[in-house]
């Protein structure tokens, strides 16, 4: 799977009218509320789900290979998608500032990160070229070796989601040009890469091949903000929505032969129709029905559990590959323990998923302070 939407949200915001949380990723988020503030906002927990949800796909996805996990939850344009509506929320401040914001608490994260993956791969015989300056902002993907690669080639989301920030005021622009014709025709730079012009085999191409791939989710979020899908008529959304998931799940079955798999992350077209429909339906839902989860909060713990998910979204998407790793070598150690071998299912996938989220828990411990820190917030081991 290409990677996470990264778009890793800490802070609350209030329930307005279109309002929606980015999803996985919205490591870059509104401002805090003032301490002044009488009344702290409520956050939605419909889009918080979303994303824990999404979080969880994701480590799933790299810890089994299901190769149909992204036709049951397409997490990466949920994610992509949520980050959006956020993204016209924010543009309603000055974009400098946004775009300022947004690189704040991206960055720091990954830099911290970042810090780790380079010194092992150059530990590792890795020497490192000009090329480097992508390890500082992955406006491309950043270079490595073999060793390090299963850690840091999940960073196409967040360089992917970068791009997306960078664009977003001229997006957000032409959008509220024509909304609908401007929503619509986000999904031509799929079909143009697809069948007309692949775009250049190098760190370019691959940009444009994934911006296009989600251009639709973001400009859905976009869409979801300005109130766009909720004055849509309900047969339309839903004929259409049904019509791209049925053409995405169609090209990726009658396209296995050429891309060894039915799998949405090795087919950008299907990819991108299947969470188009896939995204319209849960952000249409939203609007039309105003769901909220607001019943979440009755229950405690599993509102905790979905709190964490979103104010530790990055550390969760930076840190979890690392830790499927890292539960490889550990398990192999338990065949030591006699008893550990006897009443431990030491050679399921499951059990190596299980100690995997332990790890992401140690993760989230030691490094998610780090996305406080970027927040301009205190330091806290947990959020």
């Amino acid at each position: 799977m290409p990677a996470v939407d990264a778009d890793p949200e800490p802070d609350p915001e209030p329930v307005r009218g279109q309002d929606a949380r980015a999803a996985v990723a919205e490591e870059v988020t509104e401002e805090s509320a003032p301490p002044s503030e009488p009344a702290a906002p409520q956050r939605d927990r419909y889009f918080d789900t979303l994303r824990a949800l999404a979080l969880v796909r994701v480590v799933a996805y790299h810890a089994f290979g299901w190769a149909w996990a992204g036709m049951v939850f397409p997490s990466m344009g949920i994610m992509f998608g949520l980050a959006g509506t956020l993204m016209a929320k924010s543009l309603e401040r000055p974009a400098p500032k946004v775009v300022k914001s947004r690189l704040r608490r991206l960055l720091p994260p990954f830099w911290f990160w970042g810090v780790f993956v380079v010194l092992a791969m150059l530990v590792h015989g890795w020497l490192p070229n000009w090329e480097i300056v992508y390890w500082i902002v992955p406006l491309g993907d950043p270079p490595g070796n073999a060793w390090g690669q299963q850690a840091w080639e999940i960073l196409w989301y967040l360089r992917t989601y970068l791009w997306f920030v960078l664009l977003s005021p001229l997006l957000l622009r032409l959008f509220r040009l024509a909304p609908v014709p401007v929503l619509a025709l986000s999904l031509a730079p799929i079909l143009v890469l697809t069948f007309v012009w692949a775009g250049p085999d190098n760190r370019v191409g691959t940009a444009m091949w994934d911006l296009s791939t989600y251009l639709f989710c973001w400009m859905l979020g976009f869409a979801h903000r300005d109130g766009v899908l909720q004055r849509m008529k309900p047969a339309l959304v839903v004929v259409v929505s049904l019509a791209a998931i049925g053409f995405g799940g169609w090209y990726a079955v009658t396209h296995q032969a050429e891309f060894g798999t039915y799998d949405l992350d090795e087919d950008p077209l299907a990819q991108a129709f299947w969470s188009a429909g896939f995204v319209m339906l849960l952000m249409w839902a939203k609007a039309c029905f105003g769901i909220d989860f607001a019943w979440l909060t009755r229950f405690r713990r599993t509102n905790r559990i979905v709190g964490v998910f979103n104010a530790r979204a990055v550390t969760i998407y930076l840190w979890h590959e690392i830790a499927l790793i890292l539960a490889v070598p550990l398990i192999d150690r338990f065949w030591d323990i006699p008893a550990f071998e006897k009443y431990l299912p030491l050679e399921s996938q499951w059990f190596m998923f299980g100690v995997g989220w332990l790890l992401i828990v140690l993760f989230v411990l030691l490094c998610g302070w780090v996305e406080d820190v970027a927040a301009r917030k205190k330091p806290r081991l947990l959020p």
